[in-house]
């Protein structure tokens, strides 16, 4: 009689979800380390970004503050695997990449004004590899997006959702466009040189 009752059980319980679950709460985790990886990267890529730009635009002082301090609040923030169960510290931390970025094409967009600057080597290198990595955590970020997706409409979906609320398996947070109005004017790229002063 308990080996029925067992097989029965075994039967309820493989149509359930339970499964499927842990194969995509896995899948997070490993999506969202390689989130933080390429963030990380991005930050261990900013100090040697702002030292090169310095020698060249010492005036640009409060453009390389800002990019410092945005690096520094990231690095205030601990970025654990547990983070993507806070909805709030998803979102703090998601503020703080953002106010990063932001510093960063700031950055970038006071570089034009230097054709020494861009002509250097190392900082064409650094360049290079930081636009690199912006690439790579747009498809980092794309990737957890897509695994949460799948996830949550696990999570609320029927049957399943009463395994979820047996299991206390809660909605995941995904990245959101804080600003999307913002994020749909594209951003202006002048390579020109600067204009000179009018004669007086």
């Amino acid at each position: 009689m308990r080996v029925i009752w067992v097989l029965m059980l075994t039967m309820l319980l493989s149509g359930c979800g339970y499964n499927d679950f842990q194969t995509k709460d896995e899948q997070i985790k490993a999506d969202w380390s390689e989130v933080l990886n390429q963030y990380q990267r991005r930050f261990d890529l900013i100090p040697n970004l702002v030292n090169t730009v310095k020698g060249y635009a010492q005036q640009e002082k409060d453009v390389l503050i800002g990019v410092t301090e945005a690096r520094a609040k990231v690095g205030t923030i601990q970025a654990t695997p547990a983070l993507i169960n806070d909805p709030k510290a998803f979102a703090q931390f998601q503020a703080a990449q953002g106010e990063l970025t932001t510093a960063l094409s700031k950055l970038m967009m006071v570089t034009e004004n230097y054709p020494q600057l861009k002509s250097d080597a190392l900082f064409r290198d650094l360049q290079a590899q930081l636009e690199g990595t912006e690439n790579r955590i747009t498809v980092a970020r794309n990737r957890y997006i897509k695994s949460v997706q799948e996830y949550n409409v696990l999570a609320r979906s029927f049957p399943t959702n009463l395994t979820a609320m047996m299991f206390s398996y809660s909605i995941k947070p995904t990245f959101t466009v804080a600003d999307e109005k913002a994020v749909s004017v594209p951003p202006t790229v002048d390579f020109s040189a600067p204009k000179a002063a009018p004669a007086k």
